[in-house]
Order: C-alpha cells, then sequence, then structure tokens
C-alpha cells in the first residue's frame, strides 16, 4: 500500500473528487484545493510529499503557483496536470521546476505511476550522502541550494536543470544512456521529453562555457559524456 500526502489542485470539483478518491484507496493522504489563490497557504500547512497542479486554473494558473510554492520549498516534486499541447506550454512547466507533466484525458494508471515514480527518485536522492557542495572545474555546484558559482558570479539553476547537472556530475566522463537520463529525470523516453533534454544540454553547455576543461560531448545515437578533465 502506498503512503505519502499529496496537495491536488484542481477546479473541475468531480474530475477531482474521482481522482481523490482513488488516490486514497491507494493509501496516499490527499488535500484537494480548487482556489489557486489558497493554494500556498495550504502547502504551508500540510507540507506534502507531492504537489500534482492542474495548469489551467482560475485567477492564478498551475505555472505560478509552482514557482511561488519553490520559493518554500526548492525540492518538492511537482507534477502538472493539462489540456495544453504545445511544446512551449511543456518547456514553460519544466522551467518553473516541474517535475513531471501529464496531459489530460489521463488515465489513473498513468497519473499513480508517475507519483510514485518522483516519490521514489526523492528518497534515493534523500538517502545520498551529505555533500552539498561540488567543485566542478572552476565552478561550485550547490545540490540543495541549486546554484552554479564562479567567483562572485551565482547562477540560480532551475529544478530540472540542478537535476540535470547533478546526473551528469554522477557520472562524470563515463558515456551515459540518453534514455537512461529520460526515465530518470522525466520518467519516460517520449518525444517531447525527448526535446526538453536537448534544451536543457544546450542551456548547461551555456553556463560551462568559461571553462575549457569541461565539456558535454554528445555520443551520436548513445548520450553524452560530461567530461571534467583537465
Amino acid at each position: 500500500m502506498s503512503s505519502g500526502t499529496i496537495l491536488y489542485v484542481e477546479d473541475e470539483l468531480f474530475l477531482g473528487k474521482i481522482v481523490k478518491e482513488s488516490l486514497e484507496s491507494r493509501g496516499y493522504h490527499v488535500i484537494m484545493e480548487s482556489d489557486g489563490a489558497q493554494v500556498v497557504e495550504q502547502f504551508r500547512q500540510c507540507n506534502p510529499d507531492v504537489c500534482v497542479l492542474d495548469v489551467m486554473l482560475p485567477g492564478v494558473d498551475g505555472f505560478t503557483l509552482a514557482a511561488e510554492i519553490r520559493q518554500f520549498n526548492e525540492n518538492i516534486p511537482i507534477i502538472f496536470l493539462t489540456a495544453k499541447t504545445q511544446t512551449t506550454d511543456l518547456v514553460k512547466g519544466f522551467s518553473v521546476g516541474g517535475n513531471d507533466y501529464i496531459r489530460k484525458p489521463f488515465s489513473m494508471e498513468e497519473l499513480i505511476v508517475r507519483i510514485e515514480n518522483v516519490l521514489r527518485k526523492k528518497s534515493v536522492k534523500g538517502n545520498e550522502e551529505a555533500i552539498e557542495v561540488v567543485n566542478i572545474g572552476k565552478y561550485s555546484f550547490h545540490f540543495v541550494r541549486q546554484t552554479l558559482s564562479s567567483g562572485m558570479d551565482e547562477r540560480k539553476l532551475s529544478f530540472r536543470e540542478s537535476e540535470l547537472l547533478r546526473l551528469l556530475y554522477a557520472h562524470r566522463d563515463r558515456i551515459i544512456d540518453r534514455k537512461e537520463i529520460l526515465n530518470l529525470l522525466w520518467g519516460n523516453d517520449s518525444f517531447f521529453n525527448s526535446r526538453n533534454l536537448d534544451v536543457y544540454i544546450t542551456k548547461l553547455r551555456s553556463y560551462l562555457r568559461e571553462d575549457e576543461r569541461l565539456s558535454i560531448i554528445t555520443i551520436k545515437g548513445v548520450g553524452y559524456r560530461f567530461a571534467v578533465g583537465g
């Protein structure tokens, strides 16, 4: 039986009731909120293990809520639910710190698998060695604060950027399969997730470009190698 607290934000009350009851039947404690204006306060009160946010809400959208939630907790898993299909919306969702993205209509089985996946990754991260900062070339990468620093300059990374850099660093100077990255960070290797990975790889390369010793090398048809040698 599953366990954990889910903050579920949905303004379609009939759908919300079905989803809430289905998740509770799997052992989750579900706190449902339909008013976007109350979400952040509800989050602070219930301290959930994962947030499931509908994107299209009256008054304030799910992306805005996610950005506000991230100010209180940088590591809480966030899953977006949306009827939108544009790639730009998908990219925006990840850029504000979303961990996963499910298009409506969805099956309960899919939602439960996605929730279990982000909770499993959260648990694994919590059991890692308590190393907060690593030096990568001329940069200092702070895991918890999600920052990349060089001298007096400090760049705040998005959740997805930080997770990808963490994964590449963990496999530094070795080839990591592209499909493995997609499954670990996005939960599947769909076309849309694959295109998003391309975007994030490009971003990380630009962030690290001032140190010529560092390079994220594309191994065509396989994956990447993060070279950090001198």
